[in-house]
């Protein structure tokens, strides 16, 4: 199978000078084709600029191609209406390249409303889900495993349904694309009895309860970090606060960690010797590593990446792109919803 990665370009707080250092990185470690969507003349203006000792060669083998578009969609546009107004804006032809199988998948670090307005627009929802989800992974305790928190913003309002997709979506996800044999989720709540938490959380334990997934119960706020759970659901308010709250307590840690280091020569040396070790620290803590969220239960793989994503992580929502598409996860997601939808769902209203 031939990955070839939708990029959009203009998207991002840094665009589009990041968004095409993170996707020539990623051409370059993963030997991916890769699409550019976007200002073709600002695109080809920096890559012949900085890149010039090998854009000529990934034009003439075909591993980079820019695919024009016009204007984008901005932060304090509404999603639908600036989808409308901008119909060939970057994030919408970045869509639209999975669409029509041009790309396999997408990735992109604009606002988050207009990547998922336009991939519901442009692929549509998988049978059987009624409300997409945005699942980020963040790191735990332990080495390697990292948990996947959903929703992370995609829907501020749920009801128990959701959250049941949201569990099946987040299961299949970590099984066949971060290859863990029985993943273990678990519910975000204020405490571990099921009678605990609102309205929303009781219905949700039940509901999880009887469906026959791998249910560990509930989730408190100490447990997303410890390794405990492999999925975590919770609505998208909850989700997105949650997700900044821990992105800032990373770089709150290593920030103060620089500050106390001690000064002087004696520190200087010290520093140096524990440098091996800080890079350790800050690999497994921060969320960048991990790349971007998938957009899980549209109609294609979809990647959202921070919009102030730089080009390491970038590449790394690539690369997240592509596991997706290379182990079949949405193959498995359509077969898998669809079945389904043929059930009634357990404790729906």
């Amino acid at each position: 199978m031939v990955v070839r990665i939708a990029v959009d370009a203009m998207g991002g707080d840094f665009a589009p000078q990041e968004i095409i250092d993170g996707a020539v990185l990623a051409q370059e470690k993963y030997g991916l084709d890769i699409a550019l969507v976007g200002d073709e003349a600002k695109i080809q203006a920096y890559l012949q600029k900085h890149h010039s000792g090998i854009y000529p060669h990934l034009v003439k083998t075909a591993k980079l191609q820019i695919v024009p578009a016009e204007g984008e969609v901005g932060m304090d546009e509404e999603p639908l209406e600036g989808l409308r107004k901008k119909p060939r804006s970057s994030i919408a032809v970045t869509m639209e390249q999975v669409k029509t199988g041009n790309c396999t998948a997408a990735v992109a670090a604009g606002p988050t409303g207009a990547a998922m307005a336009a991939a519901l627009l442009r692929l549509g929802r998988l049978p059987g889900i009624d409300r997409p989800a945005i699942g980020a992974l963040l790191p735990t305790l332990i080495p390697h495993k990292p948990v996947l928190l959903l929703d992370v913003g995609a829907n501020v309002d749920c009801r128990p349904k959701f959250l049941e997709q949201f569990a099946l979506m987040g299961l299949l996800y970590s099984q066949y694309a971060l290859g863990i044999a029985e993943p273990k989720v678990g519910l975000l709540n204020i405490g571990e009895e099921p009678c605990k938490g609102n309205d929303l959380t009781v219905r949700v334990h039940q509901a999880l309860a009887d469906s026959g997934l791998p249910f560990a119960g509930n989730a408190e706020g100490r447990d997303v970090l410890g390794g405990k759970f492999d999925v975590i659901v919770c609505d998208g308010f909850v989700g997105n606060i949650l997700l900044k709250f821990a992105e800032g307590v990373g770089k709150t840690a290593m920030q103060i960690m620089k500050e106390e280091l001690p000064k002087g020569v004696h520190g200087k040396i010290g520093s140096l010797l524990l440098r091996p070790n800080f890079k350790k620290v800050k690999e497994r803590m921060d969320a960048d590593e991990y790349g971007g969220a998938l957009l899980l239960g549209v109609a294609g793989i979809c990647v959202i990446a921070h919009g102030s994503s730089r080009a390491s992580s970038i590449a790394n929502a690539i690369r997240v792109a592509r596991d997706a598409v290379t182990n079949q996860v949405l193959d498995r997601l359509k077969e898998k919803t669809a079945q389904m939808k043929q059930q009634p769902v357990s404790h729906e209203s």
